[in-house]
């Protein structure tokens, strides 16, 4: 009997330690695959994020372009587009966009060019007519252009002959020391292309001036 009794003994130790270890055998691969989903987990998110950002910063250079697009689209002032104009005084000076002036303004201009400023311009009747009626056509009082508007809103009903007259342009100057007009690099506040290097294409932004020394 007490062998017996002993070979049972060890028959059920041998019997629980083969249920132990097929338990721990379970028990590893269940930890196992936890790590493995924590690990395909943490990838993914990381992936995720990665993708999103890319189209946030995808999403802000588009807004930028169509932030630039639509300042190209939509200037201060009209530039100008009219080759005789262009040709007839810019030849001497800058040629400025119509939308700086109202039409009443350029009437008075183009009417007095035989003393335009001290200086004599000879032009014949069919230019001058053409100048006119292109001036008119893109005059300050004609644009919708932000720039034309506001100018438009301190003219005040005067017929003003220079730009550098305007309440507008003066108010947007008048922190500027006199002495820096008087530069050979300037000259003259008329001279808008010295600091405004884009006034040809019509922008006057004043972000984007540049003051030469």
């Amino acid at each position: 009997m007490g062998r017996k009794s002993l070979q049972q003994d060890n028959v059920v130790d041998f019997g629980s330690g083969c249920g132990r270890t097929k338990k721990t055998k379970i028990c590893s691969r269940l930890i196992l695959s936890s790590c493995l989903l924590l690990i395909f987990a943490f990838f993914t998110a990381a992936a995720l994020a990665d993708d999103h950002e890319g189209k946030h910063d995808s999403h802000k250079k588009h807004d930028t372009k169509h932030c630039d697009d639509k300042h190209d689209d939509n200037p201060d002032v009209l530039p100008v587009t009219n080759p005789n104009y262009s040709n007839e005084c810019g030849a001497c000076h800058f040629a400025y966009p119509p939308g700086l002036l109202p039409s009443a303004s350029w009437r008075e201009i183009v009417a007095g060019l035989e003393n335009h400023f001290g200086e004599e311009v000879a032009i014949d009747t069919e230019s001058k007519n053409i100048l006119i009626q292109y001036l008119e056509s893109n005059a300050a009082d004609t644009s919708k252009t932000e720039l034309s508007e506001k100018i438009m809103r301190g003219i005040d009903g005067q017929t003003l002959l220079r730009i550098t007259e305007l309440s507008y342009i003066i108010k947007k100057h008048h922190d500027i020391e006199p002495s820096v007009f008087k530069r050979p690099s300037i000259g003259s506040l008329s001279n808008c292309a010295a600091c405004h290097k884009g006034a040809e294409t019509g922008d006057f932004d004043d972000d984007r001036i540049v003051m030469p020394k």
